[in-house]
């Protein structure tokens, strides 16, 4: 048996754990120090720029696809 994936997965769960930890932890002390309006104002702009690229991608594949002659009629 390889010892790489062994070590390289110990060490992957450590990093990640580590990182999610301080990440929740920040996050957690950030929750203090601003208000609820702003961070709901804040997720609405993330999902409408969001909503928007989802668009943009689903309409440039849509073009891309009746270019290459795709048929796309349901």
């Amino acid at each position: 048996m390889d010892w790489f994936p062994i070590v390289f997965v110990i060490f992957k769960i450590l990093a990640l754990g580590t990182g999610m930890y301080f990440a929740i932890k920040w996050h957690y002390d950030q929750a203090d120090k601003i208000e609820r309006g702003s961070v709901l104002l804040a997720g609405g702009k993330i999902a409408g720029a969001f909503m928007l690229a989802l668009l943009v991608v689903g309409g440039l594949a849509f073009v891309i696809s009746s270019m290459l002659g795709l048929d796309l009629g349901l």
